[in-house]
């Protein structure tokens, strides 16, 4: 699994500031495209912004936020997207059309 996570982690550096990414789109970029519960799984392990895994740039598919966010929660998560820029289409949901990651 480990190898796995590391292909993860790289696409998921790649992501741009003000951007987001789906998990099943970082499962795809990755080769694995009916993983997305497994990048949710290398997203919750990974280590962070400080170890260069910007991984609260990764949201579900409808633009929502992880519930568990491993760094604080999706009140933190959405505090660092907004900082970046990323727009919101409602108090809970990323607006996809606006920061969608376009790979």
């Amino acid at each position: 699994m480990d190898s796995f996570f590391e292909q993860v982690y790289e696409v998921v550096r790649q992501i741009p500031e003000g951007r987001v990414a789906s998990y099943g789109q970082i499962a795809r970029l990755v080769g694995a495209p009916r993983k997305a519960r497994f990048v949710g799984f290398a997203m919750h392990a990974s280590p962070g912004m400080a170890g260069g895994v910007p991984c609260h740039r990764v949201v579900f598919k409808d633009g929502s936020l992880a519930p568990g966010f491993a760094f604080g929660g999706p009140d933190i998560q959405k505090e660092m997207l907004r900082e970046e820029g990323v727009l919101f289409a409602d108090e809970h949901h990323v607006d996809m059309e606006a920061c969608a990651w376009e790979v």
